[in-house]
C-alpha cells in the first residue's frame, strides 16, 4: 500500500510481518510458500505467526492513537514467551537483547522490539488510521504524528470524506 521506505533495524521485520495481510483485498501473504520463506515459516508456525500479526497491529494502531480492530492477545503476554539472552560484544562491552534461537519469529520480533525501545523508535512504528488498511508504517514526520501509510491514497481518501461530509 505505502510508497514509503523500510522501517529502521529490526522494525522492519515488524513492520513486514503486519504488511503481510491487506485487509481491503483480504488476501494473506502467509497463505503462499513464499511469504512464508521470506519470514522463515512453516505452516505449522501460521497460527502463531497470524496472532502475533494482529498483536503487533493492535499496539501499532494504539501507537496511532487508534482502538484496535478487533480481540487480540495482548502483545505482552506473546513477547513474554520469547527466548532472548543478552548479548555482549566482546569488543565495546555494548549489550543488546538477542534471539535465543534466530529461527522462532516470536524470538526475533521481541529482540526488534526492544532494540527499537533502547533506539526510541518503537513508538514510531505506526498502523494506518484508515480502518480498511491499517498498513503498517514508520512515521518519519518531524512531530510524529502520521495519520496515514500514504498521503497519497489513504490520506486522500479520508480528506475527500471530510470534504464532502461538509457539503451541503
Amino acid at each position: 500500500m505505502s510508497e514509503r521506505s523500510p522501517a529502521p533495524g529490526g522494525l522492519a521485520l515488524v513492520e513486514s510481518l503486519v504488511n503481510t495481510l491487506d485487509l481491503e483485498s483480504g488476501a494473506d501473504s502467509l497463505d503462499t510458500a513464499d511469504g512464508r520463506t521470506r519470514l522463515g515459516l512453516t505452516v505449522e508456525e501460521l497460527p502463531q505467526a497470524r496472532a502475533l500479526r494482529e498483536s503487533l497491529r493492535a499496539t501499532l494502531l494504539a501507537h496511532a492513537g487508534h482502538p484496535p480492530h478487533g480481540e487480540v492477545t495482548p502483545l505482552g503476554e506473546l513477547l513474554a514467551h520469547a527466548p532472548l539472552y543478552v548479548a555482549v560484544d566482546d569488543h565495546d562491552g555494548s549489550a543488546s537483547l538477542a534471539p535465543a534461537d534466530t529461527g522462532p519469529l516470536l524470538a526475533r520480533v521481541a529482540a526488534a522490539v526492544a532494540e527499537a525501545l533502547v533506539a526510541g523508535t518503537w513508538a514510531r512504528l505506526k498502523a494506518c488510521e484508515a480502518e480498511t488498511c491499517h498498513w503498517a508504517y514508520y512515521d518519519r514526520s518531524p512531530a510524529g504524528r502520521g495519520r496515514w501509510c500514504s498521503m497519497q491514497v489513504c490520506g486522500a481518501r479520508a480528506k475527500m470524506r471530510r470534504y464532502r461530509a461538509k457539503e451541503p
